[in-house]
């Protein structure tokens, strides 16, 4: 069978076909039971066993300049509000980093240690964790303690 006509096929196959052919290909469950990234972890792997992958010597320069990529990392600095600003927005805060929020007039502090985030004495795991300690209710950790901004129309209408 050619490429593809094998490529073809994989499009005809529903979900549950297309783990059990991911399985035998990959040799494990697959993370996301999408149909259209099955088909194509897939091909993809047909391809490569039938046209062969990248050289050995194309593999190595890859480690090679995957090893020498440098990431700019600034020093977050805080605005007047307490919010992140600048490179700390998409970056998750550093050991010993502080974070802190008025929360129904009670000054929440979470400090960024290894393995998670202390606050009032307690290790969490997470900034959703120490949010969610703190309100009872599930908050995404990085919008709770401003690190990130709410995209959708309620906090639009409320800046303008």
């Amino acid at each position: 069978m050619s490429i593809t006509d094998e490529i073809a096929a994989l499009r005809e196959l529903d979900v549950p076909a297309l783990v059990a052919r991911y399985e035998q290909e990959f040799g494990k469950r697959p993370r996301v039971k999408h149909k259209a990234f099955l088909w194509k972890r897939i091909a993809w792997r047909v391809q490569e066993r039938q046209l062969g992958g990248l050289s050995d010597l194309a593999k190595r320069r890859l480690e090679k300049l995957i090893a020498e990529i440098k990431l700019p990392i600034e020093d977050q600095q805080r605005s007047v509000s307490g919010k992140l600003t600048g490179a700390g927005l998409s970056a998750m805060p550093s050991a010993g980093t502080t974070l802190t929020r008025v929360w129904r007039g009670r000054e929440i502090r979470a400090t960024a240690v290894d393995g998670g985030f202390e606050c009032d004495g307690v290790l969490y795991k997470s900034l959703s964790a120490v949010a969610k300690a703190v309100t009872g209710a599930h908050w995404n950790g990085r919008l709770f303690f401003g690190l990130t901004a709410r995209n959708d129309r309620r906090s639009k209408e409320s800046t303008t």
